[in-house]
């Protein structure tokens, strides 16, 4: 992997923001010639940091307004139950985010869907599909704070810190 400066951290912090910024107006942001701006972007693409580039749509006005968080419980964690139960959660647009966990829980699944019923339908299509010991969901009442910007600022402190020690 390459070795993050602070440049590259002013780029990343610049994208995420705003992807659909010409470079240009990044290269402005960041202080650096266009060129000099372009080619680090590129190498942050080459080198996976920067995964892909979308826009992010508003889920009320798609009529999908409801967030349910799903959680699950699994008596068999072999390989094939693991296998079937992520090719079911991958297969399911409606899921936006599954994770495996530690603790009590094995997994928990995000969902976007347009009311109860709709989830009903979501959660009769994964059961049919994967066998669960206990599936229970709580509805989102209010997002507070929902994002996907990565805290680089904790990044760039994290480094000037090694930076220093290594003084």
């Amino acid at each position: 992997m390459i070795s993050i400066n602070e440049f590259d951290l002013k780029i990343l912090r610049e994208l995420q923001r705003d992807a659909t910024l010409t470079a240009d107006l990044l290269a402005e942001r960041v202080a650096l010639s266009r060129n000099a701006c372009w080619r680090r972007m590129k190498r942050l693409e080459e080198e996976g940091y920067i995964r892909r580039k979308v826009a992010l749509v508003d889920a009320e006005k798609a009529g999908l307004g409801l967030m349910a968080i799903i959680m699950v419980r699994t008596a068999n964690h072999d390989q094939d139950w693991l296998a079937r139960f992520h090719a079911a959660v991958s297969t399911m647009p409606e899921i936006t985010a599954a994770f495996r966990m530690s603790g009590d829980l094995d997994y928990v699944l995000h969902a976007r869907v347009a009311d109860v019923k709709d989830y009903d339908r979501l959660y009769q299509r994964l059961i049919a599909k994967v066998p669960l010991t206990d599936v229970s969901a709580s509805f989102v009442m209010e997002e507070i704070k929902q994002t996907v910007e990565l805290p680089l600022d904790l990044m760039q402190m994290r480094r000037q810190a090694r930076l220093m020690r290594a003084e």
